[in-house]
């Protein structure tokens, strides 16, 4: 009765191949090194890229700001501006606890302002508009720039005309240009 339940399934074996042997690669290898398209290429000229962009120190491009034992790092040219009376935090502290920038923000909003920028306003392609730069002008707080919320460099302006073929033209080359910023 017990024999009648059970079924014996019987699955099917795979095909058997035959493996490839030493003599039939070496005619494929043979044919690969004869069409290796890098033998054809010109060798290469100028500085090794890898040896011209290494990557820096991260404390020479940085800026550290530090208050009352607690310290963060930003990029150079970060800041926009920096206030007299808070010359003294913008060096690093002894024993000073580093953390992230949102941390160290949201611990010191009070002193410490931030101009969010479009990518392109921190490529110096384009100006920050003349409202930002009249309120940086006026504010007491230490400026610091951002871009989506993380501090980023704010490189010097380039010509507008050179720089981006989308900015206004003005006719008239003693009247800065000045654009809105594009949102991200």
């Amino acid at each position: 009765m017990l024999a009648g339940l059970v079924t014996v399934s019987h699955a099917e074996t795979p095909p058997m191949r035959d493996a490839t042997t030493h003599e039939q690669l070496i005619p494929k290898l043979r044919q690969a090194q004869q069409n290796d398209p890098m033998k054809n290429m010109p060798a290469p000229t100028g500085d090794d890229p890898s040896k011209v962009f290494q990557p820096k120190d991260f404390l020479s491009e940085s800026d550290s700001i530090s208050f009352l034992g607690v310290a963060t790092f930003v990029p150079k040219r970060a800041i926009l501006q920096i206030p007299k009376n808070y010359q003294d935090r913008m060096t690093m502290q002894p024993g000073a606890k580093i953390v992230g920038w949102a941390d160290f923000y949201a611990a010191n909003r009070g002193w410490i302002t931030t101009v969010e920028v479009s990518r392109t306003q921190a490529e110096g392609n384009v100006a920050l508009p003349a409202e930002t730069q009249k309120h940086l002008s006026e504010s007491g707080n230490l400026v610091v720039a951002t871009y989506m919320g993380g501090p980023i460099s704010v490189l010097p302006l380039k010509d507008p005309k050179v720089a981006d073929p989308k900015a206004p033209k003005t006719t008239n080359p003693k009247t800065p240009v000045t654009t809105e910023p594009v949102k991200p």
